[in-house]
């Protein structure tokens, strides 16, 4: 699973100063971040309504297409601000040993 978000992440970086004309990543890139933000808020808003779908109908495929489209979304947002996936999942297998309640606390404890 892993080698998917690497070779996304290769790939990103490779297109993030392509010509954005020929390629949607650069075109994202050369909007702003605020346009890869509103991508970011529209793919989260479509995953809130097809898991809402999917609860209803039992068909996941629309949730888990929607999902992928997220963390797409998603990955150019951390490529246009200098972050990687890799970072991510850094901070998830941290989080392995962790019960959820106590990381959860000690992240409000130190915001």
């Amino acid at each position: 699973m892993s080698n998917t978000l690497e070779e996304l992440t290769r790939i990103l970086e490779q297109r993030k100063d392509a010509d954005p004309e020929q390629s949607y990543v650069a075109s994202l890139h050369s909007k702003g971040l605020n346009k890869i933000l509103e991508k970011v808020g529209e793919e989260a808003s479509e995953v809130i309504i097809a898991a809402k779908d999917a609860q209803l109908s039992g068909d996941r495929s629309e949730l888990i297409a929607e999902t992928a489209d997220l963390w797409f979304h998603c990955m150019v947002m951390l490529s246009h601000c200098g972050g990687s996936a890799e970072e991510v999942t850094n901070i998830l297998q941290e989080r392995f040993n962790l019960s959820g309640l106590a990381e959860k606390a000690a992240r409000t404890e130190s915001h």
